[in-house]
């Protein structure tokens, strides 16, 4: 890491085979590796002009080729598929014991394992497979898997619910 680096502000979570990261950095060409155990970044911060880097050693292995991610102007967001799908939750992001002070838990994201057992799981691997699949081309993607599914729509949230019925301004 350069002298002039700093890490980016990385907000994660995750599920019983994934792990979602978010780098909080408005970044036009980052420089992203994803490794079977770290994660590396590197983007000029288009607001301040401050370049951001950090490696991420990460608490156990993931598989490159099917972990993806996108950018999405503000931030990069990251979805890594674990190479152990049936091991326990992850006790943090990284085998470090000491958590780096760049890094906090997406709560929005979040889901505890007993969580994750009550609903069942089938809602929530549709979002991530459809959060890969629309994720593409950021570098790797799953392609076909279950692509018979039709990407939602957000062309209704171009206008605010709250605007359509007012009177003309006088």
């Amino acid at each position: 890491m350069s002298e002039t680096a700093t890490p980016p502000p990385v907000l994660w979570a995750q599920r019983k085979e994934d792990v979602f990261l978010t780098f909080s950095v408005e970044s036009k060409d980052p420089t992203i590796k994803i490794e079977k155990d770290s994660v590396y970044f590197k983007g000029l911060n288009a607001q301040d002009n401050k370049t951001h880097e950090v490696t991420i050693p990460l608490y156990d292995a993931v598989v490159p080729d099917t972990s993806a991610f996108v950018n999405k102007g503000r931030c990069i967001e990251m979805v890594l598929r674990k190479e152990k799908k049936d091991a326990p939750y992850w006790p943090s992001l990284t085998k470090d014991k000491k958590k780096p002070h760049y890094l906090k838990i997406d709560f929005n994201k979040w889901r505890d394992e007993d969580d994750e057992e009550e609903e069942g799981g089938g809602a929530m691997n549709y979002d991530i497979e459809e959060m890969l699949r629309s994720m593409g081309g950021g570098g790797g993607g799953l392609g076909g898997a279950g692509d018979k599914t039709e990407k939602p729509s957000f062309d209704d949230l171009e206008s605010d619910s709250d605007d359509e019925n007012l009177p003309d301004l006088e």
